[in-house]
């Protein structure tokens, strides 16, 4: 087999790698006639490449972009919101090395790591190429199974790194050209200016997307104000626990557990057997109780802040899913320390009355110094706001008289 990953693999056969090299010579010569081969990927170990195509993770030809060998593509249950930004995801770790699981906390992943987040968007039928205007939607659209992206049909804005060195994760921000052939790093950040267009209706929006620099990257992932270190938020059980659609050996579409797909493929040890692994809801399923929805979409966008360990401990408000403490999570809580962020509204959650939550106040705001979150949106994400008020007007009970 001539495939670059093939040979990297079975040069260097450690006994814990032979399951991992065993899978993934199958799945190779399988797809062989149906992927395009690409150049191992290149983990740097230090300094920090100019360009995203020096670390060789996707494989460009015919106008998709797709996954290069061994990057595992991954989504979540409930996506953190970004400007209505949809998201490609992927995971690759050297061989012989493997990430351990837990129940709670992110994976500890090996040194070596290189976790990818592309954020793009659907392009509008009829707009050039260059044009600024691209679909607000939560649909698939330029997506195709196992990771792919047709690139005429979306508009890349960045692509984010966190890479696993022996210091610890670096957080690094590329950004993609207009003609969509490269991507630069921008330690800086950038401001990309966007009109989004909703799908049907045409109503549209000014945005200002926000990649963000270096520092604010940080910001976010230094989940832990006693180690100051960087952390993965996303590759976590709760939201990984789910079906992606793969993409078979004869192009067809397999649906398969991204946790048990992480196992086979050893990228995942010490996952407990049976069905009693946990999961947070997809806040856009319906089947789901307006509570698990609401609880798992302020898990992803608030609680790597807001816990007690986070940055945002000091309020305290605590928002993950495991949380069980009505004042905690806001119910006839005083704000300890939001300011004029409260809009003159007296408790974080005041049931059975969205409008006078400083909950829900922050999450329409786009005033820098009131909006929650403070980074990733210029916009409000009109069905979050709706989510979380119709679990507050679904809350019984009071806050006394003042409330």
């Amino acid at each position: 087999m001539a495939d670059a990953a093939w040979i990297r693999a079975v040069a260097k056969p450690a006994p814990v790698a032979w399951l991992r090299m065993l899978l993934l010579a199958c799945a190779l010569a399988a797809a062989a006639a149906c992927r395009p081969v690409s150049e191992p990927v290149r983990f740097h170990a230090e300094g920090q490449p100019a360009t995203l195509a020096e670390w060789n993770l996707f494989v460009f030809e015919d106008g998709v972009m797709t996954p290069g060998a061994g990057v595992v593509p991954y989504d979540l249950n409930t996506p953190l919101f970004s400007d209505y930004a949809h998201k490609l995801r992927t995971v690759w770790m050297p061989d012989g090395k493997t990430a351990r699981y837990d129940d709670e906390a992110t994976f500890e992943f090996p040194v070596g790591t290189i976790i990818s987040k592309t954020f793009y968007y659907p392009r509008l039928a009829g707009e050039p190429a260059d044009s600024d205007a691209v679909l607000r939607s939560q649909g698939g659209e330029g997506a195709l199974p196992g990771g792919r992206l047709e690139l005429d049909k979306v508009r890349l804005i960045e692509t984010r790194l966190l890479v696993r060195r022996e210091s610890g994760w670096i957080a690094l921000p590329y950004v993609w050209n207009r003609e969509q052939t490269q991507a630069q790093l921008m330690r800086s950040g950038e401001l990309v200016p966007l009109t989004l267009v909703e799908a049907g209706a045409g109503d549209r929006e000014q945005a200002t997307y926000q990649v963000p620099d270096q520092n604010q990257c940080a910001g976010c992932h230094g989940t832990d104000i006693r180690s100051k270190t960087l952390q993965p938020i996303g590759p976590k059980a709760r939201h990984l626990n789910r079906d992606f659609d793969y993409r078979g050996a004869d192009g067809a579409v397999v649906h398969g557990n991204q946790l048990q797909h992480w196992q086979s493929l050893g990228y995942l040890q010490g996952m407990p057997a049976g069905d009693g692994l946990p999961r947070i809801a997809d806040w856009r399923d319906e089947g789901e109780s307006v509570e698990a929805r609401a609880r798992a979409y302020l898990d992803i966008n608030c609680a790597h802040c807001h816990s007690p360990d986070g940055p945002g401990n000091t309020s305290g408000l605590w928002l993950g899913s495991s949380v069980d403490e009505p004042l905690r999570l806001g119910r006839c809580k005083l704000p300890i320390a939001a300011g004029h962020g409260t809009g003159n509204r007296r408790y974080g959650i005041v049931p059975g009355h969205p409008e006078r939550s400083i909950l829900t106040y922050r999450m329409i705001s786009k005033d820098p110094g009131v909006m929650m979150p403070e980074l990733g949106r210029s916009v409000v994400h009109r069905e979050g706001v709706a989510l979380i008020e119709a679990w507050i007007a679904a809350q019984q009970g009071t806050c006394g008289e003042a409330g």
